[in-house]
């Protein structure tokens, strides 16, 4: 069994119900105590909290409070917390309500299926065309080793990748780049709060390369080893069989999280081009937690920097082919075919 990878892990959003209205405190106290709560476990586990010290977070900061005083439901504050967060100044903050605690809903992440086509295979005579629409999922694994089977039982003239609708999820991404490589790939370092408050900034490739590259399959455990280490290394192990033929990754402004940890470490191995327009900007490892009236909070607990494209996070991947990511089929199809 080769070595598993460490990736970003972006968790995908869980459908959940609000907790019974006679356990929660007063309405106008309540969403006061969830803004506060919010504040607080943003301070003790954002990856940076020096991030937090800006007058960008600063101002957000007060809209939520100001939200908080006027929002005639939980429900409407919820929506617009999420809302404001949609411009605020890093990714990865969600607000929901949750059908159980925490720890519980992530403990339910590992062995999550999402059902239907996460990863599909089709063709155009003999070039491979793998669209994969979330990283998350144990079947979405299953179909992206299955498609690479096929591909090599075929003999495929080229690749496409379609990554322009993927918006992350978590180790759907080790087998994707896995089997596209022939020797590992150190891909870029996830940094901690740790790191953060001791050195700022990013390691070295000589620093990361003195730590061993992070091993498992668990989003727990990757979270716990996030949290608790300086920095995590994050190397791709090749897998077999490799598909040794071109590849063409499409990618565009939806393409985010580990979706874009993808598209730099297949752009960075040599062995694929990406043809679309820049990622999302959208690179961070989020993690949940618990708040007053049932509440989840996700909030980045680590940063992550690639070797290759720097940090990915605000700036997003920049593709060798540009073009409006609807015409990145066409392109791809027309350079596989010369």
């Amino acid at each position: 069994m080769l070595k598993p990878v460490a990736v970003a892990l972006a968790v995908a959003s869980v459908s959940v119900a609000c907790a019974t209205p006679d356990t929660r405190p007063p309405l106008e106290t309540g969403l006061q105590a969830i803004a506060s709560a919010i504040s607080e476990t943003m301070r003790a586990h954002h990856y940076d909290p020096a991030v937090l010290a800006s007058a960008e977070y600063a101002a957000l900061e007060q809209r939520v409070d100001a939200l908080a005083a006027s929002a005639p439901s939980t429900e409407e504050f919820i929506t617009g917390f999420n809302a404001i967060w949609g411009d605020g100044p890093f990714s990865h903050v969600d607000l929901q309500v949750g059908q159980a605690s925490a720890a519980d809903t992530a403990a339910t992440l590992d062995t999550i299926r999402v059902g239907g086509d996460g990863a599909r295979l089709s063709w155009d005579d003999d070039i491979a065309v793998l669209t994969v629409t979330t990283m998350m999922g144990l079947d979405t694994i299953e179909q992206i080793e299955a498609a690479y089977a096929e591909v090599d039982r075929r003999g495929a003239r080229a690749l496409i990748i379609d990554l322009r609708e993927n918006r992350g999820g978590a180790f759907a991404i080790r087998p994707l780049v896995g089997h596209a490589i022939e020797t590992p790939l150190d891909a870029g370092v996830f940094v901690s709060q740790g790191w953060a408050a001791e050195r700022g900034g990013y390691p070295t490739r000589e620093e990361t390369e003195e730590v061993e590259p992070w091993e498992g399959w668990s989003i727990v455990r990757f979270w716990r080893d996030a949290q608790k280490n300086r920095f995590t290394r994050v190397q791709f192990a090749p897998l077999s069989p490799t598909y040794g033929g071109p590849i063409y990754v499409l990618v565009g402004k939806r393409t985010a999280s580990v979706a874009e940890l993808a598209s730099d470490a297949l752009q960075a191995s040599g062995r694929a081009s990406l043809i679309g327009e820049t990622t999302a900007g959208e690179m961070l490892s989020q993690k949940m937690y618990d708040l007053p009236q049932g509440l989840l909070l996700s909030l980045p607990i680590a940063d992550y920097y690639a070797f290759h494209s720097g940090r990915i996070e605000g700036t997003g991947v920049t593709p060798d082919v540009r073009s409006e990511a609807e015409s990145a089929m066409g392109i791809a199809l027309g350079r596989a075919r010369q």
